[in-house]
């Protein structure tokens, strides 16, 4: 897996949240619906709206702190920022909700290998969230780190892909 390192560029969620974000359902209020299959649709376009919407958010925010730390970008402008594209996010999570929830509502069976692929992309998510939250931290607070990661046997030099050792750190 390729590692985006451009600090100026935001992060944007894809395909990698698309599995899960067609899985996750958010009850709606109300217990009489004409259409059984239009409260599915939407319960489903809801929850992959919300999947979007914070894996973007988060992805934004991690990645917007590591220029807030360096004074280039101050926290209205993070703010902006980050709700303008989880707003996007969301729109895009709104139409592969729609797609989604359509699909397994005409082929359930499809929910088994969504369900997989659900996994794989959720773990793909997390190392990019992981790099995210990586590349905020001040090389003072990556030094701790990777010493107490150290000292418990683990190597974030490995999990981290190219993350750079200081010379005589470890």
């Amino acid at each position: 897996m390729s590692r985006d390192r451009d600090p100026l560029q935001i992060p944007r969620a894809g395909l990698e949240a698309a599995p899960l974000a067609g899985l996750v359902s958010i009850p709606l209020p109300g217990r009489t619906v004409p259409l059984p299959s239009g409260r599915l649709v939407a319960e489903s376009t809801l929850g992959a709206v919300v999947v979007y919407g914070i894996y973007q958010a988060l992805l934004s925010a991690l990645r917007c702190e590591a220029l807030v730390r360096r004074g280039e970008l101050d926290r209205q402008a993070q703010v902006r920022i980050v709700s303008r594209s989880a707003w996007a996010a969301m729109q895009q999570g709104a139409a592969i909700g729609v797609v989604l929830s359509l699909v397994v509502l005409v082929l359930p069976w499809l929910s088994l290998p969504l369900g997989l692929l659900s996994v794989v992309g959720a773990g793909r998510a997390s190392l990019d969230l992981a790099h995210a939250f990586w590349d905020g931290l001040s090389p003072l607070q990556r030094h701790d780190l990777h010493r107490a990661a150290y000292a418990a046997g683990v190597s974030l030099h490995r999990l981290l892909g190219g993350g750079r050792l200081a010379a005589g750190s470890l």
